[in-house]
């Protein structure tokens, strides 16, 4: 038996059928499709999408990159089990969303990308927003998604669907596989018709595997842990992912291994675990990395290892080894690691009993390392302190804020700029999915749209966008969006003037904050007028946000309060004080490679140099 619909029809009855199961949980995979339309795609997944409201609920968006940046928030919330889908039209509509599909692909979560293309008949050559290359007839501006997409398809004739949409669920919902995917949909064969067969529009399930460990492999990092003196565990995304938070804790409390984590990983212990170290490499903590610094074996599950982790190569000694336990075998072998490959949980749980209770012999004693926390959380108490409740608060202190007033139940969402550093050095997590930054790209404008996302997969728990102006001004649209939606959000605007991190980093590499400060022109043709007169808590409250503006860290703590409890989309406007060395968070403490100028005539370039040629030296390939 066959249905006759057309292909954009049949998409959308497609995707309201697919479910995932994993653990005896069976959900539904695509749960909603954000869209902007435009020529290429209202007439044919706009249509459908009028056609069947009850089977695919639909967001309207603003930005094309941000509604990308939605889907990725709510893939992540919902630990990669569910995602949503997201319709563009043709040309500017289609390219704007190469941001948000590297981001989604570098971070490993599953987002499906629909975007209109040109005519696959050619009836008019060339038609509206068709990019013309001469050597290649059948290209279009989609296919510069090909290289952030982990699927990449071009719907050319209604029965390529078929196995393109079967082949574009199967990447979605593989662990060691997924990231955007995108079927480029002709805006011609979005709207034709086609006897579709029922077997292919029927309910299907995706089992998301758990692969175990190869045997060979789990036994060679048994002996590894066996003849290590000072192992210690980098936690990533991936025990996130996996759900693998009490595997990984049954294993370090049972083999005294100290935790600690990624960006991407924070949280999977709580701050006061006793296993729990804090954050690693360049943003890490002075605890994790002094142990890093002395580790003989560092057990890799579910990371990267990108070179935050690793400090650019320097944080490891030379004979250290490592081992990588991960899904996919191409993050298993980075580091020329001891390679485990296999799911977070089913590996961590192998691990924990072919090691049957091994403790090992060495000096990370959890002594040691409970001493060096305590130490560690009273910096923190003392950055977040504030001792005048009349003073303008830095940066930090609006986290020790933030940090008073918050519990479990809320999520906090960043992704770029000087608060990833400070988030990662200082916020104490309180649930496994509280701490969510996304540092694989780190992309300024995620934040405020991955909290619409975030809040409609995590219904009724207080959700926080803490932006900077910097990427406050790079993607603020999704606010009417969140308006709209009647989502109650909290976004907080840290009002500093400039691009923070950036500029500290400038200065760093001799180049003096060249272009990272909002002020006016001088006289000479600079940047170091006056700050510029913006207001971005009127910009906020333009695009229909309740905004609180307080002025001190008196007012601050209530305003903070007060948008905890709102049931509106709520906005904290603060400007903060630069930081001094009392009040400022504890400097990095580990190396980040950034190259300075190897010749130069101004001194500040010099000087970088030298120093970078210090710590360069320092760096090192695990071979």
């Amino acid at each position: 038996m066959s249905v006759r619909l057309t292909v954009a029809q049949a998409l959308v009855r497609f995707l309201a059928a697919q479910y995932t199961e994993r653990d005896g949980v069976r959900q539904r995979l695509i749960t909603a499709t954000w869209g902007i339309f435009g020529h290429g795609n209202v007439a044919g997944i706009g249509q459908a999408l009028v056609e069947y409201p009850d089977l695919m609920p639909y967001h309207q968006g603003r930005n094309e990159q941000a509604m990308v940046h939605a889907a990725v928030g709510y893939a992540r919330q919902s630990n990669r089990l569910r995602a949503h889908a997201v319709t563009t039209s043709i040309g500017p509509g289609a390219t704007n969303l190469v941001t948000g599909a590297a981001l989604a692909t570098v971070n490993r979560l599953p987002v499906l990308l629909l975007p209109g293309d040109t005519f696959a008949t050619r009836p008019a050559d060339p038609v509206l927003q068709q990019l013309e290359v001469p050597y290649a007839g059948e290209m279009s501006v989609n296919d510069c998604l090909r290289p952030v997409s982990r699927y990449f398809d071009r719907i050319t004739r209604p029965e390529v669907l078929v196995p393109a949409a079967l082949a574009a669920v199967r990447v979605l919902t593989d662990p060691a596989d997924t990231g955007a995917v995108t079927l480029a949909l002709p805006q011609d064969v979005q709207a034709e018709a086609y006897d579709w067969p029922e077997e292919f529009l029927a309910e299907r399930t995706w089992t998301v595997r758990r692969p175990r460990p190869d045997e060979a492999e789990l036994d060679a990092v048994v002996q590894a842990v066996g003849k290590a003196r000072r192992p210690m565990i980098i936690a990533g995304g991936g025990v996130r992912y996996s759900a693998a938070q009490d595997a990984l804790s049954t294993l370090a409390g049972s083999a005294d291994l100290p935790v600690a984590t990624t960006q991407a990983g924070k949280g999977v212990l709580p701050w006061d675990h006793p296993c729990d170290v804090g954050g690693i490499g360049h943003t890490g903590t002075q605890t994790a990395n002094a142990l890093a610094r002395t580790s003989d074996l560092i057990i890799g599950v579910g990371t990267r290892l990108t070179d935050f982790t690793t400090a650019s190569g320097t944080l490891f000694r030379p004979d250290t080894r490592l081992v990588n336990l991960n899904i996919t075998g191409f993050d298993a072998h980075k580091q020329a690691a001891l390679p485990l490959v296999a799911d977070a949980r089913a590996g961590l749980e192998a691990l924990t009993e072919a090691l049957g209770g091994h403790r090992h012999g060495g000096r990370h004693d959890t002594a040691q390392w409970s001493f060096a926390k305590q130490e560690w959380q009273e910096r923190t108490d003392a950055a977040y302190a504030a001792p005048d409740p009349r003073a303008r608060p830095t940066q930090v202190q609006v986290l020790g804020a933030l940090d008073t007033l918050v519990d479990g139940s809320d999520i906090l969402i960043n992704a770029a700029g000087s608060l990833p550093g400070d988030l990662h050095k200082l916020w104490r997590a309180r649930s496994r999915d509280q701490y969510h930054v996304e540092y694989g790209y780190s992309c300024m404008g995620y934040e405020i749209p991955a909290a619409i996302g975030v809040a409609l997969a995590a219904p009724g728990r207080p959700v926080w966008a803490l932006v900077g102006d910097g990427t406050y001004l790079m993607n603020p649209t999704e606010i009417v969006t969140a308006v709209q939606e009647g989502l109650p959000i909290k976004v907080v605007i840290l009002q500093n003037h400039g691009y923070a991190s950036i500029g500290g980093l400038s200065e760093a590499v001799g180049a003096e904050r060249f272009g990272t400060d909002y002020r006016h022109r001088d006289p000479f043709g600079g940047f170091t007028g006056p700050p510029l007169p913006v207001d971005l808590g009127a910009n906020a409250a333009s695009l229909g946000m309740r905004v609180l503006r307080p002025r001190t860290v008196r007012d601050l703590r209530e305003a903070l309060a007060d948008a905890r409890t709102a049931t509106v989309p709520t906005c904290v406007y603060i400007e903060t004080e630069t930081p001094d060395t009392v009040s400022g968070p504890p400097p990095a403490q580990a190396w980040w490679d950034v190259p300075v100028a190897e010749t130069s005539t101004r001194p500040s370039a010099v000087k970088a140099r030298e120093e970078y040629d210090r710590h360069v030296t320092a760096r090192r390939r695990h071979l």
